[in-house]
């Protein structure tokens, strides 16, 4: 049984690659919760429950660690695209099962966070070019790949965006108590309002502590 450097599952013997999306898995959900100033190469050693040198092992930086995240989020969120496309193939409203391949993106809520974190940091030279990359691969997908027109592509990003901030702020917190967040919600989240609200039920204990002064 591997211990320190890299845990494992007790009695079995985790390989190289297993070891390295557990550390991507814990940076997602760090750096989702705290920002990329926030996170510490440190804090995604403790939960991924690995040590600090090793994560510097594998990735080499906390800049690189967030690129690696950055990368597999882009390749999730694509994946999903592409899987509600070919789902879809020949019926006529792939926006809708697109809209519900990113909802459910939501149970992974470090992952659309991280996104986040990425595009605001536009000035900075490596991840901002990352970002804009990112961003407009997906743009792609929709014109070239579901054959969105410019603008149904932009309302199509408008609503995921306003998706991902609303997860962001927890908004879901205020739908008992506010009747204008409640009725907000109902609106962007029509079908997927019940799935939403049970992931905050979840979720919200579990969030990433707060960060270190």
């Amino acid at each position: 049984m591997e211990q320190a450097e890299g845990q494992a599952v007790p009695g079995t013997r985790m390989r190289a690659g297993q070891r390295r999306e557990l550390v991507l898995e814990a940076a997602t959900r760090v750096f989702g919760e705290r920002g990329y100033v926030g996170a510490t190469t440190d804090a995604v050693a403790k939960e991924a429950g690995v040590s600090q040198p090793y994560v510097v092992r594998i990735f080499g930086s906390k800049e690189a660690l967030f690129l690696a995240v950055l990368e597999r989020a882009l390749e999730r969120l694509t994946g999903a695209f592409r899987a509600a496309l070919a789902a879809q193939a020949g019926r006529a409203d792939p926006a809708a099962a697109m809209g519900s391949a990113y909802a459910e993106l939501l149970a992974d809520r470090g992952l659309l966070l991280s996104l986040m974190h990425g595009f605001i940091l536009g000035s900075d030279p490596v991840i901002g070019a990352r970002a804009r990359a990112g961003f407009l691969e997906v743009y792609r997908l929709l014109r070239e790949e579901a054959g969105f027109s410019a603008e149904q592509a932009h309302g199509f990003l408008a609503s995921g965006m306003l998706l991902n901030t609303m997860v962001g702020i927890r908004m879901s917190v205020d739908y008992e108590r506010d009747a204008a967040a409640r009725e907000l919600m109902d609106s962007v989240f029509p079908t997927k309002l019940h799935f939403l609200l049970s992931l905050e039920r979840e979720q919200g204990a579990g969030a990433a502590g707060p960060v270190p002064s």
